[in-house]
């Protein structure tokens, strides 16, 4: 049963990955006041899990506090000068990675569906001897 461990541990640090991206693509036109911090995206670092059992997320970085700041004095949060902060985030790079997520988390589903199969034949041939 350590395939089907492994694998779901890898499954639950992609939807870990996958959440964090979502909400850094539906926050990238977050504006905030420029006296305020700009929504700072979530980056997930994984780790190996004690005794080689999987993969955990070891811990959760941020992106920066400052942003950027973006003339749009139409903005209801725009400063008396125009200007409101923006996230510093890259979209490009945000759907690179949800690719990549999505990739990993369908490749482990697929392992833990293939040893399943694997653990159902072991057991059949076990009834038959």
């Amino acid at each position: 049963m350590d395939a089907i461990g492994i694998a779901a541990s890898a499954l639950n640090m992609h939807q870990a990955w996958l959440n964090a991206i979502s909400n850094n693509i539906a926050n990238i036109n977050d504006a905030k006041n420029p006296s305020q911090n700009a929504f700072q995206a979530e980056y997930l670092v994984a780790q190996e899990s004690a005794g080689n059992t999987g993969v955990t997320v070891a811990s959760v970085q941020h992106g920066s506090a400052t942003g950027r700041l973006v003339y749009d004095p139409t903005n209801p949060v725009a400063s008396s000068t125009g200007y409101v902060r923006m996230p510093d985030i890259d979209l490009g790079e945000q759907m690179s990675d949800l690719i990549m997520a999505q990739r990993g988390f369908e490749a482990n589903s697929n392992v833990v569906d293939r040893a399943k199969e694997t653990y159902q034949a072991a057991l059949a041939i076990g009834r038959n001897a």
